[in-house]
């Protein structure tokens, strides 16, 4: 399951990242063992409730942030979420889901900020899985892309059991953020893109990379971009940056990277929609249409109460200008990425949603 295609392009962007996160570090830049070399964590048995944070809407995710209003006391759609990079490590490749302090972590800073925007609509599936490292991430070109394949590997595993085993017919949403967002593009591509699985699916929300417009068709014959907010079976994306971002620099990196990989063909552009619309014709939005954003740098800690007309949007360039008011207190990544905060400044916008997109689904499969 190597890595190849469009998803060389998109782990790119997440390698990117992880350089901006670790340029600091004093490991960075020594000899580390190659991918074959180290033995992998134990795979997990997904028929276990230790392998999952959250199962059938209990366990981690399951409490919102204060002031999250959306709610449906019968939820009759489900969500299978998976959590961004939360390994940071210079030796490791691919994190162990049995160590516990990462699990904590993971819950805490992720899974808990994350997931819970979707307990309102939906009930709640989130696999533990042998994450990439923030290692892997910085080394894409070579064996990253084989940490990124176990990992993979593990989301698909997951996914097939929920199916299998616990879907029963049930319309479901995808949801992942950074590296958790690639895996969900995937698994897009691999388990829902012209299957019968794809009239299930409500939407997926693949946050945090960078997928152009062209990828549809030229990687998604079927799927298509979510362009209204009540439209079904599509994906939705957006890259959360600061008005400071040398946005002209980053998008004309972003279309190198499609040219690289399809020709210099239409679709350059990579695919924005702004959360705070969902409507491909609404690409921009002032605070005042800010139904509420989570203040403070992503942690462990439990989230604050949510602040309403706080955050203004726009699409520009394929990237998601965003200007929060100085007073949610939210850190950026060098550059001026947002990428911690791609959900936290969109939460009740995304929260309702999901909502209106299940709400959708329901009345097409009663």
């Amino acid at each position: 399951m190597a890595v190849r295609g469009p998803f060389r392009r998109i782990f790119w962007r997440l390698g990117l990242l992880a350089g901006l996160v670790l340029m600091a570090s004093p490991a960075v830049g020594r000899q580390v063992a190659d991918f074959a070399s180290q033995t992998p964590p134990p795979a997990l048995d997904y028929t276990k409730p230790a392998s999952w944070a959250a199962f059938a809407g209990k366990g981690v995710g399951a409490v919102p942030a204060p002031g999250a209003t959306v709610s449906v006391k019968d939820q009759r759609v489900d969500v299978f979420y998976v959590h961004p990079t939360t390994l940071r490590s210079a030796d490791k490749w691919n994190g162990d889901p049995a160590d516990a302090t990462l699990n904590a972590w993971t819950d805490g800073s992720a899974t808990a900020r994350q997931a819970s925007i979707f307990d309102g609509c939906c009930r709640l599936f989130a696999p533990r899985y042998r994450q990439a490292s923030t290692l892997a991430l910085m080394k894409m070109d070579g064996e990253g892309g084989k940490a990124f394949d176990l990992a993979y590997g593990d989301v698909e595993r997951a996914f097939d059991y929920y199916i299998a085993h616990e879907n029963h017919g049930r319309p479901f949403i995808l949801v992942g953020h950074s590296q958790g967002g690639s895996h969900v593009a995937r698994l897009v591509q691999r388990r829902i893109d012209g299957k019968a699985l794809q009239a299930k699916m409500v939407a997926a929300y693949a946050i945090g990379f960078n997928l152009a417009e062209g990828d549809f068709p030229l990687t998604y014959k079927t799927v298509p971009i979510c362009r209204k907010p009540d439209q079904l079976h599509c994906l939705v994306q957006w890259n959360s940056v600061l008005p400071t971002t040398d946005l002209d620099a980053v998008a004309k990196a972003s279309e190198r990277r499609f040219v690289a990989l399809h020709g210099d063909v239409a679709g350059k552009t990579t695919l924005c929609v702004n959360p705070m619309t969902f409507d491909a014709d609404k690409p921009s939005a002032d605070a005042g249409q800010s139904l509420g954003a989570v203040p403070g740098t992503p942690d462990a800690s439990p989230m604050r109460p949510l602040e309403k007309g706080k955050v203004a949007a726009r699409c520009d360039r394929g990237f998601l200008v965003v200007t929060p008011d100085p007073s949610l207190d939210l850190q950026p990544l060098p550059g001026g990425s947002m990428h911690y905060h791609d959900l936290g400044l969109f939460y009740a916008d995304v929260r309702a949603n999901a909502a209106l997109r299940a709400k959708a689904a329901l009345a097409v499969h009663q």
